[in-house]
């Protein structure tokens, strides 16, 4: 029998902690990107129906969305903002509202061509930050966590 070294009896216990507290950390970051995507996308939304003429002017001369009309594209655009980023907030729908979010950023980024690389900084951020909801999903302190399980349990034995 092998006798573990002294190393080895300090690490292992800090090797449990870390098992025991790795999804409820993981849950807290995946919270903090839901939110911080909240606070980017509800403000940007809410400024936009704050001054409706202004969004429509911008989206008319300044945001190039291809296909859309500016009318139209001000309108989802802005309901996008305010929905997604709502439903990414709470945990709800978490992974369709951050693929939403994800598209609305790159549209945003596309569209403007002006951008600077500051701001294309920031896309990226955003980007990556819900490409990893979408990936990981919201984490446990999210109502998915709860109401996923009841609506669909055939999905969790499927793992």
């Amino acid at each position: 029998m092998n006798t573990p070294s002294p190393l080895e009896r300090w690490i292992e216990p800090l090797v449990q902690l870390a098992r025991r507290i790795e999804p409820w950390a993981q849950s807290l970051v995946l919270l903090a990107a839901r939110l911080y995507l909240l606070d980017v996308f509800f403000k940007s939304g809410l400024t936009k129906v704050h001054d409706w003429e202004a969004t429509l002017f911008l989206f008319t001369e300044e945001y190039h969305v291809p296909v859309l009309p500016p009318v139209l594209a001000a309108w989802m655009g802005t309901g996008g903002e305010l929905v997604f980023s709502s439903l990414l907030a709470i945990g709800l729908f978490s992974r369709p509202a951050a693929v939403g979010v994800f598209m609305l950023n790159a549209v945003a980024a596309f569209s403007y061509p002006d951008i600077s690389p500051a701001g294309l900084k920031d896309h990226v951020l955003w980007a990556v930050l819900s490409f990893a909801l979408v990936v990981f999903g919201p984490g446990r302190l999210a109502l998915d966590a709860w109401l996923m399980p009841r609506l669909f349990p055939s999905l969790l034995r499927m793992r």
